[in-house]
């Protein structure tokens, strides 16, 4: 991986550079005008925000016709992919296409969120401070006003409500979102075409990717006719020509002080990155024993080793002594005992990292356990008042929650032994063989043997006993069922070490940082943008390619350049072609750009995201970075930094030369 250089980093204003993922109500207008000479007007911001989507599941995505499609990547849609394949339907590999709409199949548990309103309730949330008040209870009287405003919105208005936090506790916007969870699967290619190159070119560039599926939101059973949706591009992209992205990413560490990138490399991302090792072997070794196995497992290895190399290039930079020295420097820059408060809550929760992260942050890798813990809590928070409750189980939200705890799509049983196998060894090994809790959790059997033991007595497969678990406080407390039990028998060290993180960590680091970035603000930091939420955001760019190891590196890659990869590879994997697209070779057109590199500034979450241009149209679906964006976790550099994204000619024209899908061209491109 090529290290960025680290002089200039960190400075509070930006430059004009394309950076920032930017919310919708603070737009970057004077940024955009003054490098592109180019200020899109409230319409332009509506109709966008309005065509785009967020998948529940952890990406982006848009609206492209007026009969509900929704374009999104592949690998976003692949949770449902998979979900709806069966030992004879191996949808993820052979691919999927509806033959009409009343074949389209519905996604189990897929919800989609609509951004409609943003409200700035920063004076609500922070008014309920009161004078000496410690952080930890400022901390707690938030969450509950919080929890108060997303309560009041959604009794209003019926839609999704969330107050989410900005600038790391100094800005608190509520978005209420439309929401749709009836979402059908119309079309989706062949994973090794929509994942070409496989593991070995995740996060590279030049890159052959046909990485889109689509699918169809329903209303009332019937198609919905959403208000906005993205045209597609009538012309090709010229190099150096404007774009955006709108997206949700996941989140970013740009504002996060030395102390909280120190905990994140040693402990937090170090401990993942450990753990995705371990998971992405079991699945492999699991894949192994057949096809079915293969097919079970495809997805969940996807997830591990897409993570594990994000995590990996997260690790290189903030190992890189510049980075760190950089982030040091521009600190001394800023006047605020905030840096001193958040270094000593580092230090403390560095010093129960392990027994936190094992407990409150941990389902040993199995579906059915993280289904036993979401049951014993949701009838105990259930008995509170929302503004009571741990966040995540608030009135507001418990729709969204029972969509996932109640989703009837199908878990493996074997696959749950071999990931529980694996995470209750490494329980043992982290916390110890003498711990307590390890005792109890094992109850004098190996990890294998206990795995089994729990898979095998569970009754949680059946969505009608989850149902009946989670709405009866007294059938959960007799409940017999060893997955029930082990989940009630953690859940108090968990609770206990949750509290102490919310108030030795949270409410202080919370606290602090405002203060920080008020500081910042005073030094004429206001027009910058906060870090990533899970959100939406719009960031701006331009088509363009880098420079790399002396060689340039084209903006655009092309049909006629993926056929050519193939046969350097003689159609080895991961490099081989499906047979669909082997029979298309000459039916498209070889200069056709098929993947884009552009400067926009984007993170994991904004796979899916629309690309469009000034007239708000459709060019190209974001689907990845090179490997130097990793780095754009902790800093932007517009030298290499490159979103990847499959240009919208592309998706068109195979759709209709390598699928015959006639029916869904003239649905995108059907002008009204």
């Amino acid at each position: 991986m090529r290290l960025l250089p680290f002089a200039t980093v960190f400075l509070a204003l930006p430059a004009l550079a394309d950076e920032g993922m930017w919310t919708f109500n603070r737009p970057p207008l004077a940024q955009m005008a003054a490098k592109y000479k180019f200020k899109p007007d409230a319409k332009w911001l509506e109709h966008v925000r309005l065509s785009s989507v967020r998948f529940n599941s952890g990406g982006s995505g848009s609206f492209v016709s007026s009969n509900g499609l929704v374009l999104t990547n592949h690998h976003v849609g692949a949770d449902c992919i998979n979900k709806l394949g069966r030992k004879d339907a191996n949808l993820i590999e052979d691919g999927f296409r509806a033959p009409t709409q009343k074949d389209e199949p519905r996604c189990p548990d897929l919800e989609l969120n609509i951004l409609v309103e943003t409200t700035e309730v920063t004076k609500d949330v922070k008014g309920v401070e009161k004078p000496g008040m410690t952080p930890a209870e400022v901390n707690t009287a938030q969450k509950q006003k919080m929890t108060e405003l997303e309560q009041a919105c959604a009794k209003a208005t019926g839609d999704r409500c969330d107050v989410v936090t900005l600038y790391q506790g100094a800005d608190f916007d509520l978005y209420r979102y439309h929401k749709y969870t009836d979402v059908r699967l119309v079309f989706a290619p062949e994973g090794q075409i929509a994942f070409f190159g496989g593991d070995a070119d995740n996060f590279t560039y030049p890159r052959f990717d046909y990485d889109m599926a689509l699918f169809r939101v329903y209303e009332k059973d019937q198609p919905l006719r959403p208000s906005n949706f993205l045209k597609w591009v009538k012309k090709p992209l010229k190099d150096g020509e404007l774009v955006f992205t709108s997206g949700n990413p996941g989140n970013t560490s740009r504002l996060l002080t030395v102390a909280q990138l120190e905990t994140l490399r040693d402990f937090t991302l170090a401990y993942r990155h450990e753990d995705l090792t371990r998971i992405r072997k079991v699945l492999q070794e699991y894949m192994a024993r057949g096809p079915e196995f293969e097919r079970q497992a495809h997805t969940p290895l996807f997830g591990a080793e897409n993570a594990l190399k994000a995590i990996t290039g997260y690790l290189t930079g903030l190992r890189d002594e510049k980075l760190i020295a950089a982030k040091r420097g521009a600190e001394l820059t800023v006047a605020s005992s905030g840096f001193a408060t958040i270094g000593q809550a580092q230090a403390t929760f560095r010093s129960f990292f392990v027994q936190w992260y094992e407990t409150e942050n941990n389902t040993f890798g199995s579906k059915l356990f993280g289904i036993a813990r979401q049951v014993v809590r949701v009838v105990e928070e259930k008995q509170k008042p929302s503004d009571q409750r741990l966040r995540e189980y608030r009135e507001s939200n418990l729709n969204s929650l029972e969509l996932a705890l109640f989703s009837p799509a199908p878990i493996y049983p074997e696959l749950e032994v071999a990931q529980l196998t694996s995470g209750l060894t490494d329980f043992a090994r982290r916390l110890g063989a003498n711990d307590p809790l390890v005792a109890q959790v094992l109850a004098g059997k190996t990890p294998e043997a206990r795995a089994k033991e729990l898979i095998a007595g569970t009754t949680l497969l059946d969505v009608a006993v989850r149902k009946q678990l989670a709405g009866d406080a007294k059938a959960v407390a007799e409940s017999k069922d060893p997955l029930i039990q082990l989940a009630k028998l953690i859940d108090p060290t968990a609770r206990k070490l949750r509290k102490r993180y919310e108030d030795e960590i949270e409410g202080p680091v919370k606290a602090a940082q405002a203060e920080i970035q008020a500081a910042r603000n005073a030094k004429g930091a206001l027009d910058t943008y906060p870090d990533a939420t899970f959100t939406l955001r719009l960031s701006f760019g331009k088509l363009a390619g880098y420079e790399e190891n002396g060689q340039h590196v084209p903006a655009w890659t092309t049909f006629g350049g993926l056929y050519a990869k193939s046969d350097a590879a003689k159609d080895a994997s991961p490099w081989n072609l499906p047979k669909k697209w082997a029979a298309a070779r000459g039916k498209l057109k070889a200069d056709t750009p098929m993947n884009l590199a552009t400067t926009n500034d984007i993170i994991g979450g904004n796979s899916g995201s629309p690309v469009v241009n000034r007239a708000g149209e459709l060019v190209g679906l974001i689907f990845d970075g090179n490997i130097q964006s990793l780095a754009g976790n902790f800093v932007y550099d517009e030298t290499y930094n490159r979103a990847i994204s499959v240009a919208a000619p592309a998706l068109l024209e195979a759709l209709d030369g390598v699928y015959g899908a006639k029916d869904l061209v003239k649905e995108l491109t059907a002008v009204k």
